[in-house]
């Protein structure tokens, strides 16, 4: 049983690695399939966004129906879905099309993600739930720095002839093979008991789930096309609508659970201050990883002329020092990112060459790398068990909008200061924003409440090899 989990551990790992490179890796692509297709400025501008909004706009639901029908379940779901989604997105005849598909994939991300945490934390009891969390700390970290790198050398080295389209039809054979191996090697379930059957009060929470979608909706489409159309009104009032729409949420769910229904969202989970004030340092983490992707595609590319290639080549010292810290990461993560963004900041101040921002860089994935897995780790311990659907959603929505309002904010400033500055005082403003964030992340890394110590908190200190786990009932 013990060699069949850690055989599991690659194929969720894989899962989630191409759900979160997906994110990224359009970026690049982006003039080859408005060249490609002939696509507008919107209809491009959705090809990046759809899959976003998508993503955000489903974790939370996604996490109950695991719950209710399975993570194993929803797991093998999510991973067919996106596989035949990407390879709606690389045959894609048009741009209507090609935002459909993106959608779909942004659909199919959001019903893997909670899954993926949550078979973790089932597979997995103390020290190996450590070593588990901290591989899938590494696999979201290497996928969010790297998607730029891995988009650009698709499109420069353009295999098969595919152009931009690779960037999709890649994760076919890989979903595929993730796919036919998940049925063999995650665990099934044991028999539920006759004793409980599922009733219709246990069942989804529709009402829930459409405020909650439309509550997510509005802030993120504002946050993601907003700047691009100059703020238009909509933005405004999508905005200002979100609020009702979540407080109204939020309602229902404290009705129902008073009531002895099962809600959509346990809020529960928030009353563990050491989770709530966790997902406000994983929203400045991700904030700052993807605000860092959007500035340095703009900067090492407009900003000096690097071409493509070039420019992840430079970036490739951002996961190099990811990956060789991640490896053992630590308590010094903080600080050690913050020091990178700081000498990144010193280095683009006195227009340094590409080598030096690439050895800026190796620095701030070292801190990156250094604090991810440990920070998202500490987070899901905050919670009991058996919230650990609420929580895997509640995380990945954390996670999500973390990165859209760190490109918005990162974006807004810069733009804003191109106007009048130009490339390198534009840049010096988005970093400075950067900094604030990684400012954020240390402060709760020396402040932060402290979770209980649970029992296997106390077994992962113990010098044995943890006990065999059984199957949870409720994975199918």
């Amino acid at each position: 049983m013990t060699t069949r989990r850690w055989a599991a551990l690659p194929v969720l790992l894989v899962a989630v690695f191409v759900t979160t490179l997906d994110f990224f890796v359009a970026n690049l692509a982006v003039p080859s399939i408005r060249a490609g297709l002939r696509a507008g400025d919107a209809a491009v501008q959705f090809v990046v966004a759809g899959y976003g909004l998508a993503y955000a706009a489903g974790l939370i639901t996604s996490g109950r129906l695991g719950d209710l029908y399975g993570h194993r379940r929803m797991f093998r779901a999510g991973l067919a879905l996106f596989t035949l989604a990407s390879a709606g997105c690389g045959l894609a005849g048009d741009a209507a099309w090609l935002v459909a598909a993106r959608v779909a994939q942004g659909v199919a991300a959001a019903l893997l993600a909670p899954q993926v945490l949550t078979l973790l934390g089932e597979l997995y009891r103390g020290a190996d739930r450590a070593t588990a969390f901290r591989w899938y700390g590494t696999a979201v970290g290497l996928a969010g720095v790297g998607g730029q790198v891995i988009g650009g050398a698709l499109v420069a080295t353009d295999p098969l002839g595919l152009g931009w389209r690779a960037c999709f039809l890649v994760n076919v054979p890989i979903g595929a093979a993730a796919l036919a191996m998940a049925g063999r090697l995650l665990p099934r379930p044991l028999p539920a008991p006759r004793a409980a059957p599922r009733t219709p009060r246990a069942g989804l929470d529709l009402v829930g789930t459409g405020l909650v979608t439309a509550g997510q909706v509005a802030i993120v489409l504002p946050l993601i096309e907003g700047r691009e159309q100059g703020w238009p009104p909509w933005a405004w009032w999508c905005l200002a609508a979100s609020g009702p729409m979540l407080a109204a949420f939020v309602r229902r769910q404290r009705l129902l659970a008073a009531s002895g229904r099962t809600p959509l969202l346990d809020l529960g989970v928030f009353a563990d201050r050491a989770f709530a004030w966790g997902l406000v340092a994983v929203a400045l983490l991700f904030g700052t990883s993807a605000g860092l992707s959007f500035v340095l595609a703009l900067y090492l590319q407009d900003g000096l002329g690097l071409d493509p290639l070039a420019a992840g080549a430079v970036c490739t010292a951002l996961n190099a020092g990811f990956f060789a810290a991640s490896l053992r990461p630590g308590r010094f993560g903080a600080p050690v990112l913050l020091l990178g963004l700081c000498l990144l900041y010193d280095v683009v101040a006195r227009a340094a060459p590409p080598y030096q921002v690439a050895m800026a860089l190796l620095v701030v994935g070292a801190g990156m790398g250094l604090i991810m897995s440990p920070l998202l780790s500490s987070v899901l311990s905050a919670v009991r068990p058996e919230r650990a659907g609420a929580t895997a959603g509640v995380l990945g929505t954390v996670q999500e909008t973390g990165g859209v309002l760190g490109c918005t904010i990162t974006g807004t400033v810069f733009f804003g200061t191109l106007d009048g500055g130009g490339w390198r005082p534009a840049t010096l403003a988005a970093l400075s924003v950067l900094v604030a964030g990684a400012v954020g992340v240390l402060a709760h890394a020396v402040l932060r409440p402290r979770a209980p110590v649970t029992p296997d908190d106390r077994e992962a200190t113990r010098p044995q090899a943890p006990p065999e786990l059984p199957v949870c009932p409720e994975s199918a």
